[in-house]
């Protein structure tokens, strides 16, 4: 079953014309430049663009086709805003109940107390929401989402109207929605830090158009694509712990390609996605000697792109897993890189995005 969207709303100048095939499961992220189109799809799919033409499938149920269009009350959709958009007469519990409300009994598949709890919203069920801070209103806001038990989960932004520390507040539960509910989530966002931290399908867009689609590592290491060549661009790997070293303080992560060291302790065979940004790696012909880089990598050049006058923009594959690297196109040409060289790749920094608990996960002796 999937998100079978192609939809079309013409507002003055500008044009939507987006279409897309994504995973019924997951969360699968909008993104793109400001303008681009993000809100406008996302709005349309709810069917709150009147004159949108085509058809919006989710996992088999037809909200749109030629000559239907579902209304927006009738479409089983939880919607959270920028602003929570919270009634500020009742209490946060009141504003959760009057969610589940919203689905009859025989529809409702997201408990009261389950929502509650992954939300962790139970501490402030007695409190007016004038006096919550910015990070718990969208909270329970998403919260009240989850309660109308939607078919699907639109998020327009959630975290754009939030201060750095409200963001690293509310990121852990959004980190665990998809694990515990089997309801897909459809995210806007133009944050690459969020895009590698929460989305598994990725759907790139610019002027209207859906200009790529797929798996978020896959597109991330695209460097015929914006992303890679933005000054931020890096790639997320799927790992887990292999062991630990006590004394320095560090874990050993293996994934696909190796192993990488990482700072800190983490629990025996637990599964995390990590972060390594172009810019945090170089590259060497020779093994390097005596560095203070831990982490050098065996790597295959498997790409090479002029970005802009002074840079390239490297695409390298360690055993099956793709690496960026941003070096100066004389850094390039002083080492003759070519396709298919065999080189090493050092890391600098790799960052632990989002643990996942694994059943078995133990704590090393």
């Amino acid at each position: 079953m999937t998100l079978d969207i192609k939809l079309a709303v013409r507002k003055g100048q500008f044009a939507l014309d987006a279409e897309f095939v994504a995973p019924s499961h997951g969360v699968s992220a909008l993104f793109g430049p400001s303008g681009c189109g993000k809100t406008t799809l996302l709005r349309a799919v709810a069917g709150l663009e009147p004159q949108a033409e085509g058809h919006c499938q989710i996992a088999g149920s037809h909200w749109q086709k030629p000559g239907f269009c579902l209304h927006t009350h009738k479409r089983l959709l939880g919607y959270v805003f920028q602003e929570p958009s919270l009634l500020p007469h009742l209490t946060v519990q009141g504003n959760l109940e009057f969610g589940l409300r919203r689905t009859s009994v025989d529809k409702q598949r997201v408990r009261f107390d389950e929502s509650v709890e992954l939300l962790g919203v139970e501490p402030l069920l007695t409190r007016s929401v004038a006096d919550l801070s910015g990070g718990e209103r969208q909270r329970v806001a998403i919260a009240r989402a989850l309660l109308t038990s939607p078919q699907l989960l639109l998020m327009d932004e959630p975290l754009t109207a939030l201060d750095g520390a409200s963001k690293r507040e509310i990121l852990p539960y959004l980190e665990r929605l998809p694990g515990e509910l089997n309801i897909p989530i459809l995210y806007v966002s133009h944050s690459t830090d969020e895009v590698a931290r929460l989305a598994d399908h990725l759907l790139l867009m610019d002027s209207g158009r859906i200009i790529a689609s797929g798996a978020t590592s896959e597109l991330l290491a695209r460097i015929d694509l914006p992303l890679a060549r933005s000054a931020d661009a890096e790639v997320v790997i799927d790992a887990h712990v292999e062991s630990q070293d006590i004394e320095y303080q560090l874990s050993q992560l293996a994934f696909a390609g190796g192993q990488l060291n990482v700072a800190g302790l983490l629990g025996g065979r637990q599964r995390v996605r990590l972060r390594i940004q172009a810019r945090d790696v170089s590259i060497a012909l020779q093994t390097p000697q005596r560095t203070s880089v831990l982490n050098c990598l065996r790597a295959q050049v498997l790409a090479l792109q002029p970005l802009g006058e002074s840079q390239v923009v490297v695409k390298l594959a360690v055993g099956d897993t793709p690496l960026l690297s941003h070096i100066t196109r004389k850094s390039a040409d002083d080492l003759e890189l070519k396709i298919g060289m065999e080189v090493y790749a050092q890391v600098k920094s790799v960052a632990v995005l989002n643990p996942i608990c694994h059943p078995e996960a133990t704590q090393w002796p």
